[in-house]
């Protein structure tokens, strides 16, 4: 097994410790020590990727892992921040709409390519979909630390969080959209 597989499974063995962590408010500062965990993990999948180009040790195992433990890591986050631990407010009413977007982005994308596979093709990440990647890990990542800081800056921190997030579900739909468009050769007969 070679280093960029070695991380996503490092990603994948992350998830439940993120989750663990999130919901054991009896560890002094739960959200920041599980936005750490969630941001290390999240850098796993930029980091196996590099590697995995760089240095041409791309697989088969990394190319079924990798996008699974990705969408594994960013659902698990939205879905935890969505029920936070009773007495903590994480996200507007709105967020529960946001989620489902981003979620049935994912679904429709990932279906969409095992389509692609089953004729042949494979559909790469467009730049859009790395753009989104990244801005929902920083919006999630400053959702989880606004529960641990004060409340003024929590606000701050939470609404830029939430702003991200907004811009987030708008670039999910954009990619998904450009995904489907560019490659619409595989759902014609």
């Amino acid at each position: 097994m070679n280093l960029p597989n070695k991380l996503t499974l490092i990603r994948i063995f992350l998830i439940p410790v993120f989750g663990a962590l999130f919901y054991l408010t009896i560890v002094p500062y739960n959200f920041a020590i599980s936005a750490g965990v969630f941001a290390l993990a999240a850098f796993t999948d930029f980091l196996d990727g590099y590697i995995a180009r760089k240095y041409n040790l791309v697989t088969d195992m990394g190319k079924f892992l990798d996008p699974i433990a990705d969408k594994v890591l960013v659902s698990t986050a939205l879905i935890l921040i969505l029920v936070p631990p009773t007495g903590v407010a994480m996200l507007p009413w709105y967020a529960g709409i946001m989620t489902a977007v981003i979620l049935a982005r994912e679904l429709v994308v990932s279906g969409f390519r095992l389509v692609a596979a089953g004729k042949g093709m494979v559909i790469a990440a467009d730049k859009s979909g790395k753009i989104k990647t990244f801005l929902t890990d920083v919006a999630i990542v400053l959702i989880l630390i606004s529960a641990e800081i004060t409340p003024c800056a929590l606000d701050l921190t939470n609404y830029i969080g939430t702003a991200l997030l907004v811009l987030c579900t708008l670039i999910t739909v954009y990619s998904g959209a450009e995904c489907i468009v560019k490659n619409k050769k595989v759902i014609k007969d």
